[in-house]
């Protein structure tokens, strides 16, 4: 499941594995692997995965039928993707995405 949701996302936005490979800093094969559930995907890549497609890794786990929010940061993308570009659009999606938490929580507290 969590290599079909990381296959869409990134399909979605338009990325390839070499692409995906360059911000984690491994191979594309690596990221192949990923996707078909060959390997076994440490923490730390999880959650440069969940801050580059702003979605939570929990949400990761469970199946995606709907991604809202997948062009947004990649709008104003150009023909190539560098990795500090990407690493760039993942901090601000993790700023968002703590946003967005903060914000329903409080307003779940009624405030």
């Amino acid at each position: 499941m969590i290599g079909d949701n990381i296959k869409m996302l990134r399909e979605t936005m338009n990325l390839n594995h070499e692409d995906v490979a360059s911000y984690l800093g491994i191979s594309k094969e690596m990221v192949s692997c990923y996707e078909s559930g060959a390997m076994n995907i440490p923490l730390r890549n999880l959650e440069r995965i969940s801050d580059l497609f702003q979605i939570g890794i929990d949400c990761l786990l469970e199946e995606i039928n709907d991604v809202p929010n997948a062009n947004v940061a990649f709008a104003f993308r150009t023909i190539e993707l560098f990795p500090e570009t990407m690493q760039a659009i993942a901090e601000f999606n993790r700023i968002v995405r703590n946003y967005k938490t903060i914000r329903n929580l409080w307003n779940e507290s009624g405030c």
